[in-house]
């Protein structure tokens, strides 16, 4: 038999138990793997051929537990569209943390392998579009440069399950960082004890920011650190129109990854209120209120640690407050450093901020295509008829050419920063109707090719690059829960 090579050290199975709960994955009838991730196997020091044995395929399909691997499903709250609410891995069951050859740490999860203590009353499965969604979604984010869980396999499992209609089931296996959530803090300061929430800030800084573990307020440091990060994780999503869709705080990492590919989706025509998701009826979590969302959440992780900021209620309080005034302007730090790049733009002038904005505006009037436009400025392709757009682009080859870099360096600095292509609604929908409906996966394996380089700006990638035809009917994205 080949050797797989898992290496697992299962350190959050050494938090204390009100974190989680020990159980085993529920065995599924007939397991077939459909798309295994070997670049990703590969880097976390794993056999793909083993992978791609019988014996591999029991694993991703919860089935068989490797040697080492301690499988439990973790406890956390969250704010699920405002309102505050105990939650759980309901369909999820971490195998444990795999340690790769250089050393590094990663969670082995598998996602629809059952259900769990958490499950609230679902079925704790999962359908196969929606893992295929998310593997395909949070490959195009790796590629794209923006921190994310990975997608290492999908098997389907041989039986149905219930939606609004009999689906397919399937297991993906995610993996991440961690799984430490804004949520798990909630939980841990809603009911656990003092000691335990220190326990699992400890844990967090000890994980994600090792070295710090002695920092004069080393709390502080994670809220601060924690912060920054998803302050640069938004501006990224936001730079390539990218609609999460569920930023409940159960949702928003520690480590500043992208995490859970619900009703996730890109944007075409460029508009803030952009919603996809069937349930946002409000559009809570609209393009445009990423940003305000992100930060809202770090008030609710900054809640959660008061306690260990300061022994004073007031004094944790002026820190947390203090701390957490800095995101709007931090966030902005992020993201107007990345539009310069994206105009090609290596210096800081103080009237960027206002050119910017009036090309946005310019799109969301003329209802242009976000990340073609970028794409055209990148490709010295600019043929907008409309007056104001060809003021504009005056007014930007000015500032360009205040700078000491060469046309060719100009445009080579935007190629690198904006995608040729993103993972277009319609082509996300194609790939994943063949491989539901007809079992023929070459068209996702296609579209995933021309993802796995967005910035090659390749022949190939033109036809990806297409935005879809005019429509009546806004596009909507489901949970898949």
């Amino acid at each position: 038999m080949l050797n797989t090579n898992w290496n697992f050290d299962n350190s959050y199975a050494r938090l204390p138990e009100r974190f989680f709960t020990r159980i085993n994955p529920t065995p599924v009838s007939a397991p077939e793997l459909v798309v295994l991730n070997r670049s990703l196997a590969a880097s976390l020091g794993l056999n793909a051929a083993a992978l791609e044995s019988e014996e591999g395929v029991a694993v991703f399909a919860g089935n068989r537990i490797p040697e080492e691997a301690e499988p439990l499903a973790q406890a956390y709250a969250g704010h699920q569209f405002g309102y505050f609410n105990m939650l759980g891995d309901g369909r999820a069951i971490l195998l444990g943390e795999q340690i790769t050859p250089q050393g590094e740490r990663f969670d082995i999860q598998l996602k629809g392998s059952g259900r769990t203590p958490y499950s609230r009353g679902g079925d704790g499965r999962a359908a196969l579009g929606p893992m295929l969604r998310e593997y395909i979604i949070s490959e195009a984010m790796h590629a794209f440069r923006i921190p994310t869980t990975r997608s290492l396999a999908v098997v389907t499992t041989g039986e149905v399950v219930i939606r609004e209609t009999e689906l397919l089931g399937a297991v993906l296996t995610r993996v991440a960082s961690s799984h430490l959530r804004v949520g798990t803090f909630q939980y841990a300061a809603q009911w656990g004890t003092i000691e335990e929430l220190q326990a699992l800030a400890d844990y967090a800084v000890q994980r994600h920011f090792p070295g710090f573990e002695n920092a004069p307020n080393r709390y502080l440091f994670l809220l601060e650190e924690v912060m920054k990060r998803q302050a640069a994780l938004v501006a990224k999503w936001q730079l390539v129109g990218f609609v999460h869709g569920v930023m409940n705080t159960d949702n928003m990492t520690i480590s500043g990854e992208t995490i859970d590919y619900g009703p996730c989706a890109f944007m075409d025509v460029y508009d803030p209120r952009t919603v996809f998701s069937s349930i946002d009826t409000q559009g809570r979590y609209a393009y445009g209120n990423q940003p305000y969302i992100a930060g809202w959440n770090i008030a609710r992780f900054a809640e959660s640690i008061l306690p260990l900021l300061h022994d004073e209620e007031e004094k944790a309080i002026e820190l947390a407050q203090e701390t957490i005034a800095q995101f709007p302007t931090l966030y902005e730090t992020y993201w107007l450093q990345g539009m310069r790049t994206k105009l090609g733009l290596c210096t800081e002038e103080e009237e960027d901020k206002k050119l910017i904005g009036e090309l946005l505006h310019l799109m969301y009037t003329h209802r242009a295509d976000y990340t073609n436009t970028f794409r055209a400025l990148a490709l010295d392709e600019w043929d907008f008829c409309a007056e104001e757009f060809r003021d504009w682009h005056t007014r930007w080859q000015a500032r360009v050419n205040r700078q000491d870099m060469t046309k060719d360096e100009v445009q080579q600095l935007m190629r690198l920063n904006n995608p040729a292509i993103i993972p277009r609604n319609h082509r996300v929908e194609e790939a994943l109707e063949a491989a539901v409906e007809r079992g023929d996966y070459s068209v996702m394996e296609r579209l995933l090719h021309a993802l796995s380089d967005p910035y090659a700006y390749t022949k190939e990638q033109d036809d990806y690059a297409q935005p879809p035809a005019p429509s009546d009917r806004p596009y909507r994205t489901f949970c898949g829960t």
